[in-house]
């Protein structure tokens, strides 16, 4: 299987929060690659991931960072790839300076950001993305969703036998 999907993370310690999305990968097997680099201690590294991940067979790159979370969008300004933001909560701040630094983009160098702390979306929509042109994820990923809707059913039969029970129905 082909890497599919790049993940970078600013630290070591965001590893945690970023294995939602790993795991969600994983689930809908989608080869991915981990790395660890900081645009601003090793940019080198970081810049040149991104920049070579199409001719490496890459399709979407997913960059966490917590702080000022300049990585998403310093990679999406050195590809042509989709850059998917994932916000880190870390400081006084939970995650706010993050989710800011990732969202506010200029035109013409987006970042798709999801919740802070939310890699496992991020994963999802890179699995949506690359479903674009591959039948098998199109079809695990309308599988994945008619789950969601069955498993949102039962809590509200849950929900509704609970309200019969204690006659607030």
């Amino acid at each position: 299987m082909d890497k599919r999907v790049l993940i970078l993370m600013g630290s070591d310690s965001d590893l945690d929060l970023m294995s939602g999305a790993l795991k969600c990968l994983k689930e809908f097997e989608v080869d991915y690659q981990v790395a660890v680099c900081s645009v601003h201690r090793s940019p080198e590294k970081a810049l040149g991931l991104a920049a070579s991940a199409r001719d490496e067979g890459f399709g979407v790159i997913i960059g966490g960072a917590g702080g000022a979370a300049h990585l998403a969008g310093a990679l999406a300004a050195k590809t042509t790839l989709p850059v998917i933001g994932v916000p880190i909560e870390n400081g006084a701040l939970h995650g706010v300076d993050a989710l800011y630094s990732t969202v506010q983009m200029p035109p013409g160098v987006p970042v798709a950001t999801v919740a802070v702390n939310g890699s496992h979306n991020a994963a999802i929509l890179a699995i949506q993305m690359l479903a674009l042109s591959d039948d098998r994820l199109a079809e695990a990923m309308t599988s994945y969703k008619d789950r969601l809707v069955q498993q949102v059913e039962a809590k509200d039969a849950r929900a509704q036998e609970r309200l019969e029970s204690e006659g607030l129905s």
